[in-house]
């Protein structure tokens, strides 16, 4: 494997200035190709409903998982997961096994190419009635999709014949409020993460044959005995400072930048905290990271140096941070959208307010950028669309039936939206000549 095989334009978590004007691959993974959030379609459309001519399919998703859709050439995946099984504190054996499955819909036609089952679980374990067995977002590429449902399983499928190539079903981890960490892929290494109650770890498995390249526990004092607190959700990012490849993984505690071939530690930055969940941003020099439950939660530091880089923190801010959803970095501002809807604009250099605005409806689903525009998905179906400016400037309100925990993915000109209980693809209709 070619070490300086960077995921780059394909997939770069971190995105770097550089890599912003790049054309957009494939919507390939969790918040897009370079796991930023960003598109740069420039014709998305603006103001749509449930009968408007935008709506160009719908088809039912039947189930309950919040993984996001991901996107290449005319295929769209998600992984989906059956119903929770008497969702209480000590939930029961199921009747019969749980299964995890995928499915694949032609773009185009909205019709289900693939319904495959790739897990079979005869003794699930209890998933909070705000999760669900599928949270974790898959990654896709050519010939190849990797599925991962957490402690249940990880998968390769050939994307063509919908074959299983190999899976893995032995690494072990209680989420005990079920799974919620996505993939991310360097080269030849697809990386898992299981921050759990009992045991907290992220693994690079060969994407090639699922084999284990290396697994580091978390070295880290937690202080404390509470498993409950050493959870997280978190998906690593990768970035390039200074020639130096790195794999950013945030955790409950501490966030460290592993050597993505290696697993070797390069730095750690402790910061408090549980249940990280979202990804992190890489943008003027600095890493933005968001420690879910920790005091001042949000947080900018410079990547730099090795050990202890606990001093490298720039700013913090608890000012309208959200719990699940990721952010945006949009040049020198960093947008945000929290749990109870309160949208917000942040001076990415200082941490700095420049407003704030509270929509209506609970917000889990990561807003996502195109052409000057974010939009945002709300657990009651509302969808706002406000200018990526250091003045709010509201430009649509649209209202769709389902309600959103999925974050929204990007397919050419076309947003495709997965619900609670629906799959969208909506796209401005073209004029007729």
């Amino acid at each position: 494997m070619n070490p300086r095989m960077l995921w780059a334009v394909a997939a770069l978590g971190g995105c770097c200035c550089s890599l912003n004007g790049a054309d957009d691959a494939d919507w390939n993974q969790f918040r897009g190709p370079r796991g930023d959030g960003q598109s740069t379609a420039t014709k998305l459309p603006i103001r749509f409903s449930e009968n408007s001519p935008e709506i160009v399919w719908k088809i039912p998703l039947p189930g309950r998982a919040w993984s996001s859709p991901v996107i290449w050439g005319q295929q769209v995946w998600l992984t989906n997961s059956p119903e929770l099984q008497n969702p209480t504190d000590e939930q029961p054996k199921p009747d019969q096994p749980l299964q995890m499955s995928a499915i694949c819909v032609d773009l185009e036609t909205g019709k289900i190419i693939h319904d495959l089952v790739v897990f079979q679980v005869e003794e699930p374990q209890y998933t909070h009635p705000t999760n669900s067995y599928a949270s974790s977002t898959p990654y896709v590429e050519s010939g190849r999709i990797y599925l991962h449902y957490g402690v249940y399983g990880t998968a390769c499928v050939d994307t063509r014949t919908a074959k299983i190539l190999w899976k893995r079903d032995d690494l072990p981890c209680n989420h005990f409020r079920g799974p919620g960490s996505s993939v991310a892929v360097y080269g030849d290494l697809l990386y898992i993460t299981m921050d759990g109650y009992d045991e907290q770890y992220i693994a690079a498995l060969d994407k090639r044959t699922g084999e284990t390249v290396w697994k580091r526990n978390r070295d880290i004092d937690y202080e404390t005995d509470n498993g409950d607190a050493k959870k997280a959700y978190s998906t690593p990012t990768l970035i390039s400072v200074a020639g130096q490849d790195q794999l950013i993984s945030p955790f409950a505690m501490a966030t460290i930048a592993y050597h993505p071939l290696t697993g070797e530690t390069l730095w750690t930055v402790r910061h408090g905290g549980m249940n990280a969940a979202a990804r992190p941003l890489f943008g003027n020099g600095l890493v933005y990271l968001n420690s879910s439950d920790g005091p001042k939660p949000m947080l900018a530091i410079r990547p730099e140096g090795a050990g202890d880089l606990s001093n490298n923190i720039v700013w913090r801010t608890d000012k309208s941070v959200a719990r699940r959803s990721s952010p945006l970095l949009v040049g020198e501002l960093l947008f945000m959208i929290n749990d109870n809807g309160v949208a917000s604009c942040v001076d990415a250099l200082t941490g700095e307010t420049l407003w704030s605005k509270r929509f209506g409806g609970d917000y889990w689903a990561s807003p996502i950028y195109a052409n000057g525009l974010i939009y945002c998905c709300s657990q009651t179906g509302s969808i706002p669309v406000f200018k990526a400016s250091r003045e709010l400037e509201l430009v649509a309100e649209n209202q769709l039936d389902g309600g959103f925990n999925a974050s929204p993915a990007v397919a050419g000109q076309s947003l495709l939206l997965r619900s609670i209980t629906h799959l969208y693809r909506i796209e401005t209709p073209s004029q007729s000549p």
